[in-house]
């Protein structure tokens, strides 16, 4: 029993050694190894001074002697708390807006801004209420994208020493008091009416001339017809008497070879010019043309009174 006793004596303060020691080294394997995950980074300080910066994977640090700080090194946002802006003419709107924005140098991040969240806040206020203070409240409601750039721009420069870059800012909304909304309101309608208006009378206008174009197109063709079936009828009349005409000449042509064919007598011819004067002078002419030829004319009137004493009888 004594020497069972001596060894279990012997065994358990080995056996309590032997757990603290394990203890021991799994307290310093547990705080010696470091995961840094694919988005992060981490700081590495030695005794209160920077040494490294661990890029992800796995590292392998001095327990109680090194610290690590954990950058996260995707997009963030800082969501600016709303606030009363003054116009440029002296408007009072409500303004608010987010800052996205991701870190560049962790170095700077850690070392050169002790709250960057707050800082980016505070900054983002101070320089949203310069830039629309120097806008006219409709620039400000219509120009919500040049607000966004000036306002990025200013911020990315400003934090370039944090180890920052400003991604984009955007406005979440810019309301003004409820008196100048109704005031907007009525001049919204006020404009609508007017353009209204003018496209009313813009298409009165469209019609009026439509209605005299029709008129004028109507008279041009109404005259053009006018116009043609006169020519038409002229042609027409042109066409009968050159057929008339032409009848006639046929007519006379054919009397006058008749005439020559017969071999008629100078007393015959006499005879049938003096018949000819009565269609002459029937009617209302007050003219007898006689011919120019004059000889013979005492030998033909003495021709004719034996005709007409012959008849008599």
């Amino acid at each position: 029993m004594l020497a069972v006793r001596g060894i279990f004596d012997t065994f358990v303060p080995v056996a309590i050694f032997g757990i603290i020691v394990l203890v021991v080294v799994l307290v310093f394997a547990f705080r010696a190894i470091r995961i840094i995950r694919p988005y992060e980074k981490g700081v590495v300080e030695r005794l209160g001074k920077f040494i490294t910066v661990w890029e992800p994977g796995l590292h392998i640090l001095i327990p109680f002697i090194d610290r690590v700080t954990k950058v996260d090194m995707r997009e963030n946002v800082v969501d600016v708390p709303p606030q009363e802006v003054i116009t440029k003419d002296n408007v009072a709107v409500t303004v608010d807006a987010v800052v996205y924005y991701e870190a560049t140098d962790p170095f700077k991040l850690i070392y050169n801004v002790t709250n960057f969240y707050l800082a980016a806040t505070k900054l983002a206020q101070t320089n949203l209420r310069n830039v629309i203070g120097e806008m006219q409240l409709d620039e400000c409601l219509t120009s919500r994208e040049k607000i966004n750039i000036t306002l990025r721009d200013i911020l990315d420069e400003a934090t370039d020493k944090w180890g920052v870059r400003v991604v984009r800012v955007e406005l979440q909304r810019i309301e003004p008091p409820a008196d100048v909304t109704q005031a907007m309101h009525r001049q919204m309608k006020a404009e609508r009416d007017r353009r209204a208006m003018i496209l009313e009378a813009e298409g009165d206008r469209a019609a009026a001339i439509a209605r005299a174009e029709g008129t004028k197109q109507s008279a041009i063709l109404e005259a053009e017809g006018r116009a043609t079936a006169m020519r038409e009828i002229a042609a027409a009349e042109k066409a009968q008497k050159i057929l008339v005409a032409e009848g006639e000449a046929q007519a006379i042509l054919s009397i006058y070879n008749a005439t020559h064919e017969g071999a008629p007598t100078q007393d015959l011819i006499s005879l049938r010019y003096l018949e000819t004067l009565k269609y002459v002078a029937n009617g209302s002419a007050t003219k007898i043309f006689m011919p120019l030829e004059m000889q013979g004319l005492a030998s033909t009137v003495g021709a004719i009174g034996e005709l007409w004493k012959s008849a008599e009888e």
